[in-house]
C-alpha cells in the first residue's frame, strides 16, 4: 500500500470505526425503522453518483471533440468504477445503476420515495441545489450531507473529490454495510431481498474491486504533493463526520418514532 495512503487511513481510523459501529444499526428492528433509514440514506446514494460523474468529467474527456486528458491509468480507474456503479445488474440480470437498484429496494420495503423523487424533479427544473433541498423538505442531516458533497464537487479539485469518494464512500462502505446485512434479512426476508442484494453487491464490488481502484486513483492524483495530501486528509475527516451526523439524524428519528 502507498505510504501516504496508509498514513491517511491511520488518521481517519477512529472516525471510520465510529461509523462502522454506529448505534443506529442495532436500532433497526422492524421495517418501519428500516424505511426511515432508507429515506435518509437514499440521498447519500444519489449524491455518490454525482460525485462519481464529477470525477469522470474532470479526469476524462466527456465532450466533443475528444482529446486525451490526464493519465491513462487514472482514466481507466474512474471509467472502470463508473461502469460498475452506473450500469450494474440487479438479481434478475437487468442493467441498473446502484441508485435505481436502491429505489427498487425502497419500493419493496414500502419506504416512501416521494421525497427523493420530488427533490430530483425540482432540481431538474430549477437547477438550484439549495432551493431544491429546501422546498422538498429534505431532512436537515441529509440536506447537509448532500450540500457538503456538492461543495467538494464545486471545488473542482479532483484530488479532493477522489479523497472523499475513496475514504468517505468506497473504502468505507463494505465494512459499514457488514454491520447491517448480517441480521436484517433474518428479521423480514420477504420485504428486504432487494435491499439485501444491494448491500451484498456493494460489499462484493466495493470491497473486492472498487475500493482498490479508488485508493490507487487518490494516490495518483495526490502524487508527491504534500499540500494535496494534507487537504485530502482534512476533507476525508469532514466527510466521515458528515456521515456520522447523517446516521445520528436517522437514529434520533427512529428513537422518536419508537417513543410515540
Amino acid at each position: 500500500m502507498n505510504e501516504r495512503i496508509f498514513q491517511l487511513k491511520s488518521k481517519i481510523e477512529p472516525l471510520r470505526k465510529e461509523i462502522v459501529n454506529h448505534k443506529v444499526y442495532n436500532l433497526i428492528q422492524d421495517t418501519d425503522d428500516l424505511k426511515i433509514f432508507m429515506q435518509y440514506h437514499v440521498f447519500a446514494v444519489w449524491d455518490f453518483m454525482s460525485l462519481l460523474k464529477s470525477l469522470q468529467n474532470s479526469l476524462t474527456c466527456t465532450s466533443i471533440p475528444w482529446f486525451p486528458i490526464g493519465s491513462a491509468d487514472t482514466r481507466f480507474l474512474i471509467n472502470e468504477i463508473v461502469v460498475g456503479e452506473e450500469s450494474d445488474v440487479d438479481s434478475y440480470g437487468v442493467r441498473k445503476s446502484h441508485f435505481e437498484l436502491y429505489l427498487d429496494s425502497m419500493c419493496q420495503c414500502g419506504a416512501n420515495t416521494s421525497q427523493i423523487e420530488l427533490f430530483l424533479n425540482n432540481l431538474k427544473n430549477n437547477k438550484n441545489l439549495e432551493q431544491s433541498l429546501k422546498i422538498s423538505h429534505v431532512p436537515l442531516e441529509a440536506s447537509d450531507f448532500v450540500d457538503f458533497t456538492f461543495k467538494v464537487i464545486n471545488s473542482q479539485k479532483s484530488y479532493l473529490q477522489s479523497a472523499v469518494f475513496t475514504f468517505g464512500r468506497e473504502d468505507l462502505i463494505p465494512d459499514m454495510f457488514h454491520s447491517i446485512v448480517n441480521d436484517i434479512y433474518k428479521k423480514f426476508p420477504e420485504k428486504v431481498s432487494v435491499f439485501k442484494y444491494y448491500l451484498e453487491r456493494h460489499i462484493e464490488v466495493d470491497g473486492d474491486h472498487h475500493s482498490h481502484l479508488a485508493l490507487e486513483m487518490t494516490a495518483n492524483l495526490c502524487g508527491d504533493n504534500d499540500e494535496f495530501w494534507e487537504e485530502a486528509e482534512r476533507v476525508s475527516i469532514e466527510a466521515l463526520k458528515m456521515r456520522i451526523k447523517l446516521w445520528d439524524g436517522v437514529y434520533r428519528e427512529i428513537e422518536n418514532k419508537n417513543k410515540n
